[in-house]
């Protein structure tokens, strides 16, 4: 039976008892000012301190999530959220829940997401720590708009608003703070409508120290926007370590390198030769990467994924690696063609060794290719299985 429920305001809670109480009363003020046919869901994530007690007493419900962490409290709640929206927030009076109603006119617009923006909004005094006002949000909001180009100032703004249908397609995995950066990123992914509005941190109303730590916690939020943004990780630095290394060596095969009184031989070639082969595993990095995370739910399924099963597969694999394999078995034939008719004696470094470090680094590279085709068409048998059930 669908539920008539327009808005559920879902507070994770965790010893929150200092708090609780105002911002269940400031929520329940906001819903019966506007006359919005609502609920308050309170995810207590194991609370000792008679934070469930409050909750109950002013009818608030509650939802007991034995998974700890942050993502694993609103997930809790979210799930058990019955409203065709959902508006989020700390249970801390940090935000004014009584100040909700630009989250609900952008709902209502059909944004599928609206974040809360504190930059815009105002961080009142002593409301934010010196280094996440100026460090830590800056420099993630920064990383998340150049990877993902999400036109939002704050990305870890804990007040924001969503549809339910927005969040099931949201698919979210994480468990802990990085939840709030999953969440923009998969509605980005998702290609789901994102605004923000102006919002107000206050300081929070707690004696405690708040839950997050900021070193811990800032480094799971960029390890996640580096391991969800794999080109940026992996690709695109691979693209630029293999022109620079193939340009490189090329010029080095054909002769020595005069750049004013410094001359660069074989020697620069042995580390050119390298830095291609680097680059070509921070290719395969990213697209065993890619694939890991789409097949276990992590990214959604692109156009561009698709393509690359289309010209990623084991048969070109196995056909590209074998003729780099036979070329190197070629230099290594023409080499010691060279060696025999200098009646295998000494030879000239500079001469051979250009057909030498070609010849070796052709072969490895062969036999990556093959092992990573290998590789990859065992980790696409369970997508290459359900397209042809579907078929």
């Amino acid at each position: 039976m669908e539920s008539n429920i327009e808005l559920s305001i879902v507070m994770p809670c965790l010893n929150e008892a200092e708090t609780l109480e105002v911002c269940i009363t400031k929520a329940q003020s906001f819903i019966q000012k506007h006359n919005i046919n609502g609920e308050i869901i309170i995810a207590d994530n194991g609370s000792t301190d008679g934070s469930t007690t409050i909750a109950q007493n002013l009818n608030a419900n509650v939802v007991h999530v034995t998974n700890k962490g942050y993502g694993s409290a609103l997930k809790g709640g979210i799930d058990a959220a019955k409203g065709k929206y959902i508006i989020m927030a700390d249970a801390d009076d940090s935000y004014d829940f009584e100040a909700l109603y630009l989250f609900i006119l952008k709902l209502r617009e059909g944004y599928d997401l609206v974040m809360g923006n504190r930059f815009k909004g105002g961080i009142k005094k002593n409301a934010m720590p010196f280094l996440h006002k100026y460090l830590g949000n800056p420099v993630l909001s920064f990383i998340g708009r150049l990877f993902f180009n999400i036109k939002i100032g704050d990305f870890h703004c804990g007040l924001r608003g969503f549809s339910k249908e927005a969040y099931l397609k949201m698919n979210l995995k994480t468990t802990g703070m990085e939840f709030a950066s999953e969440m923009i990123v998969k509605s980005k992914l998702n290609n789901l409508s994102i605004t923000e509005v102006p919002t107000i941190l206050h300081k929070d109303g707690r004696s405690r120290p708040p839950h997050l730590n900021t070193w811990r916690d800032g480094w799971r939020h960029l390890r996640f926007l580096m391991l969800y943004a794999p080109n940026w990780l992996f690709l695109y630095p691979s693209i630029l370590l293999m022109l620079l290394g193939f340009t490189t060596s090329t010029l080095l095969v054909i002769k020595p390198v005069h750049i004013y009184n410094i001359s660069f031989d074989v020697h620069t070639l042995l580390y050119t030769a390298s830095i291609f082969l680097i680059g070509f595993q921070f290719f395969v990095f990213y697209a065993l990467t890619k694939i890991f995370a789409v097949e276990n739910g992590l990214l959604p399924k692109s156009n561009r994924y698709n393509k690359l099963f289309k010209y990623l597969n084991l048969e070109s694999g196995l056909i590209v690696g074998s003729l780099l394999l036979l070329l190197g078995f070629g230099l290594s034939v023409y080499g010691t063609t060279v060696w025999k008719n200098l009646n295998f004696g000494n030879l000239n470094p500079s001469d051979t060794l250009r057909i030498v470090i070609p010849a070796a680094f052709t072969i490895l590279l062969g036999i990556q290719i093959i092992l990573f085709s290998l590789f990859f068409s065992i980790l696409s048998l369970k997508s290459q299985t359900q397209k042809n059930e579907s078929v």
